[in-house]
């Protein structure tokens, strides 16, 4: 059995997005990961954000952080889920040895 750890998983949606098909894209990685047993923390969301450089055409994006305990099994399957979402522009996991919630975003 496969050990839990701490992760942070950010990605980036299309800032095009309505909040409506925001939301259930968090919902629906969040229960993808629970639905794996899962821990997941405080899903974090940032307001609309220019980034430094265009992602598939995209200049904004809405960045969303969320913190979880898993094995590393139910971490690629979440992954595969966000390679396979089209309106996720970018995303990335990082391991922690604490899942606390990120920063505000500076003014």
């Amino acid at each position: 059995m496969d050990k839990v750890s701490g992760y942070e998983i950010a990605y980036v949606v299309d800032a095009e997005l309505s909040p409506d098909e925001i939301s259930g894209l968090k919902d629906r990685i969040a229960e993808l990961a629970k639905g794996q047993g899962a821990e997941v923390g405080e899903i974090t969301q940032w307001e609309r954000r220019r980034m430094a450089y265009s992602v598939r055409g995209k200049r904004e994006g809405i960045y969303i952080f969320m913190p979880v305990k898993a094995t590393t099994a139910v971490v690629a399957e979440v992954v595969r889920n966000l390679r396979l979402a089209e309106p996720v522009l970018r995303h990335l996991v990082i391991k922690s040895s604490q899942t606390e919630k990120p920063p505000e975003p500076a003014a």
